[in-house]
């Protein structure tokens, strides 16, 4: 019996093998379709990307026809590459560069050899394609922006690269995926379904038919449609007050964390990155690297807050207990602290939380802040425990939004300080100037506006989000989730008191709107630039917080304008306006408004420029490329 066991096994293993191939090879056709078989052709068809719209149902987004010359090498036979290059107005050195890269993707599978012809270049090539074998083309779907604004926040789409198509099987040379923005977070979502048709050949090469009558065709099904948070008109109108000036703005709605505007400033035309000038065009914007209008400065810009942070370090002393709202401390204009240095306060008097807040006393909360530090044992304890505090306002970290970009500012901790100072020796005065928002501190226009959204919500808030709506699908539970701070609700109310007081008799009081209680804070920050080895000082960045109503707030506002001398110069009034126009729908203040519309900064960027460009010349020849390319875009829309 023992003898038989080894020849039965090899039988059985031989049937089951033989079953299989017989089972591979006649039964299942489908390995048919999946090797490169000269006798299928299989030909895409490619979805329209998922329509998106405002929070008000407004159309931002939708989709245009384009078509892509494909080109197969193997099937390339007998044509006249003269006459094809005169078709397409190309020239031969770009014929051949084409086919040799298609050679090295694959001699047997399809590449883009022209992509996104218009109607016209499709119409001529269609007339005499039959005469250019191993040629066809391919129809796809292009963007079509409905409007001019928010190129920050769609991005663009634009051809895979191999490192993507080794990472992802779904994509094909020449097929088309989100960068930036919304198109690639929600790319998977947007981009829908590729068909399949699996067409038949002869041995002379031509289409005969639908392989096994389409029996394995499958349809393309389009994206899924987003709903943004944003409010068009109010995005619309922070991009105009923005004009000829750079900074940041970031609207919220502090019971949701919807982001209602997310203005970035230089901006760009989002069609500028459609069609065949898509390269050469973001080639300009990527090399204009001191306007940086692909930067986005909302999400990526880390700048010190200023006094705006001194909203944080009052509600830190409540909560420590360092301080009541009757705590005060003496002003001279301005607080001494280690070894006789002198930090300047524009105040003078006795401070108090109120009005520490709203005539934004530098001595008040530098006294608050050490105050807090050097309630425990050690420096190293108080930076930390205070540190923690921040941080519970979504400051110093991602703050994990459904946008692909963003920087996490900076919160200094112990570790911060035992590396500035490895002999030790450091205290709260030594680094005071993290209570008024200067010093190691930075944070993101995203999450001052975030701040502000915890203060009107007196104590929560929840992930800033951009998508309000999937169409067939549900939003990450991770938006819908409450978030609490360190901060007792109790310490809230107090700190509200003088944020509206900041409007009605404080720093921002020329910027009051009728009917219309506001709450804010002005805040300047240091601008320093170091070129060649050597440091600029130029004008300080104005920086505004803000949320309203009062009672009941619908939206918090954060605004930053580089170089804008003060907080209630340039970004208050900014600030105010959008509020309002949120709220009431229509602006009242029309002086605040038209000086926005007119007041440029160009005057101080010039200056920033001739620094950069006495250093880096060729700077200049990429801005002068930028400015023609606009200019032809243009043109080409009237």
């Amino acid at each position: 019996m023992r003898k038989l066991v080894l020849p039965i096994i090899i039988i059985i293993t031989s049937i089951i093998l033989i079953a299989r191939i017989f089972y591979l090879q006649v039964i299942d056709e489908t390995l048919k379709l999946k090797s490169e078989n000269n006798a299928i052709k299989k030909v895409f068809d490619f979805p329209e990307r998922g329509y998106i719209y405002d929070r008000n149902g407004k159309l931002l987004v939708a989709n245009q026809p384009s078509y892509d010359i494909m080109v197969i090498p193997r099937e390339i036979k007998n044509i006249d590459t003269l006459e094809l290059c005169n078709l397409l107005k190309i020239k031969k050195e770009y014929f051949i560069k084409k086919i040799k890269k298609a050679i090295v993707y694959s001699p047997r599978l399809p590449s883009v050899f022209m992509s996104q012809l218009n109607k016209r270049e499709y119409a001529s090539f269609q007339e005499k394609e039959r005469k250019f074998e191993g040629f066809y083309a391919q129809k796809r779907a292009l963007r079509d922006y409905q409007i001019q604004e928010g190129a920050n926040v769609f991005g663009f789409i634009t051809q895979v690269n191999e490192a993507i198509i080794n990472q992802n099987p779904y994509y094909n040379s020449g097929d088309l995926i989100g960068k930036q923005g919304v198109e690639q977070e929600y790319e998977e979502v947007l981009r829908g379904v590729k068909g399949i048709k699996y067409l038949l050949r002869d041995k002379h090469n031509k289409i005969i038919g639908p392989y096994k009558e389409g029996k394995f065709d499958t349809l393309s099904k389009q994206g899924n449609d987003l709903t943004l948070t944003l409010d068009y008109e109010l995005q619309k109108y922070g991009t105009d007050l923005m004009i000829n000036k750079r900074g940041g703005i970031v609207a919220l709605e502090p019971k949701t964390g919807e982001i209602l505007a997310l203005v970035s400033a230089p901006t760009y035309d989002p069609a500028l990155l459609v069609g065949r000038q898509r390269s050469k065009n973001y080639t300009n914007l990527y090399r204009d690297s001191i306007a940086n209008p692909l930067f986005d400065r909302g999400l990526l810009a880390q700048y010190p807050p200023g006094s705006p942070f001194k909203i944080i370090t009052g509600l830190i002393g409540l909560q420590e207990e360092v301080i009541t709202e009757e705590t005060g401390f003496s002003c001279n204009h301005g607080f001494s602290y280690g070894g006789g240095r002198f930090m300047i306060c524009h105040d003078a008097g006795y401070s108090r939380l109120n009005n520490g807040i709203y005539l934004s006393c530098n001595t008040y909360f530098c006294s608050v802040y050490r105050n807090t530090i050097d309630k425990f044992k050690n420096s190293s304890k108080g930076v930390d425990v205070w540190a923690n505090h921040v941080k519970s306002f979504g400051l110093g970290d991602y703050m994990g939004t459904d946008l692909p970009t963003g920087k996490k500012g900076n919160i200094p901790t112990s570790k911060t300080y035992e590396r500035i100072y490895p002999n030790g020796g450091w205290k709260g005065s030594t680094v005071i100037s993290n209570g008024i928002g200067q010093g190691e501190v930075l944070t993101t226009p995203l999450q001052l506006a975030n701040m502000m959204a915890v203060v009107a919500n007196k104590g929560y808030f929840y992930t800033p989000h951009i998508v309000k709506k999937i169409k067939g699908k549900t939003l990450d539970k991770k938006f819908t989730t409450k978030h609490h701070t360190t901060i007792d609700t109790k310490y809230f109310d107090p700190m509200i008191q003088g944020l509206a007081d900041v409007y009605r008799i404080g720093t921002a009081k020329s910027l009051q709107v009728k009917d219309l209680e506001i709450c804010g804070k002005t805040g300047t920050a240091e601008n320093k630039i170091r070129v060649g080895g050597k440091t600029y000082q130029l004008k300080d960045h104005s920086i505004f917080v803000a949320f309203a109503p009062k009672e009941n707030p619908t939206i918090a506002i954060a605004v930053f304008v580089e170089n804008g001398y003060w907080g209630n110069r340039y970004a208050g009034p900014i600030a105010t306006l959008m509020v309002e126009k949120y709220i009431n729908g229509e602006v009242t203040r029309k002086d605040l408004e038209k000086r926005m519309f007119t007041e440029s900064l160009e005057s101080e960027y010039k200056k920033i420029e001739n620094i950069i460009y006495q250093r880096f010349p060729q700077q200049q020849k990429a801005k002068d490329s930028l400015t023609t390319n606009i200019a032809r875009k243009e043109e080409e829309v009237n």
